[in-house]
């Protein structure tokens, strides 16, 4: 079964990802509290754009549990327990994990070049502390590991899961010093990857994603103080 690339998916956000994103941060940054209602045509506005890619953008972020659809009251910003968020980081983690295993055995070495270059460019991003372009890339980068696991199911769960704890991955990026530290863990997967050490891939990247969830979580303490 032939794998799409997710990695060249996520390389250019959509109106729609980027409406989202912006709806996200207001979130999580607490502009937008629990229970507020999410109104289609006042959001257009504010955002200069038709309600479509609006209603999109909701649809998405229903997905990750930060609003909910409510019959006759439209979208509303909900806020998902500490539970849910642990069970969802565990889960990313192994099944990333499992995919930078078996990219570590699988990669091509046309896919073990474009890993390494989209790791040297993510370098440079965190060294410019861009954390808009860096979350961009960073999507990039490990959809590259879901995509050279060469296991088309595997590789669709992975993007699906990561989508719906896409808005909480990409807040870490808000902490000072996070895209330097996310940068040299990455360094460790590739690093392992390109050696083709299954074994360290497997653990780099569970390392990796659990720092994720505690970066996560020093952010949202921060705002919620």
């Amino acid at each position: 079964m032939k794998i799409l690339r997710p990695d060249m998916q996520a390389e250019n956000p959509t109106l729609t990802e980027k409406l989202a994103s912006a709806i996200a941060d207001g979130i999580l940054n607490g502009a937008l509290a629990p229970g507020s209602r999410l109104d289609e045509i006042s959001l257009a506005q504010q955002h200069g754009v038709s309600r479509t890619p609006v209603r999109e953008a909701l649809r998405q972020l229903a997905m990750s549990g930060l609003i909910d659809m409510r019959p006759r009251k439209g979208a509303v910003v909900s806020k998902a327990t500490p539970e849910e968020l642990e069970s969802l980081f565990v889960a990313m983690a192994e099944m990333e994990a499992t995919c930078a295993r078996l990219a570590a055995m699988s990669m091509t070495p046309i896919d073990r070049r474009r890993l390494q270059a989209r790791h040297e460019a993510m370098t440079t991003l965190a060294a410019a502390g861009d954390p808009d372009a860096y979350s961009d890339a960073n999507n990039a980068f490990h959809s590259a590991i879901y995509a050279g696991a060469h296991n088309a199911p595997l590789a669709e769960f992975t993007l699906g899961l990561r989508r719906r704890l896409g808005p909480f991955r990409r807040a870490q990026f808000r902490m000072e010093g996070r895209l330097t530290r996310s940068n040299q863990e990455h360094e460790a997967v590739v690093r392992a990857i390109l050696a083709g050490d299954a074994v360290a891939a497997h653990a780099a990247m569970i390392h990796h994603v659990s720092l994720v969830e505690d970066a996560y979580e020093a952010f949202s303490a921060i705002n919620a103080a």
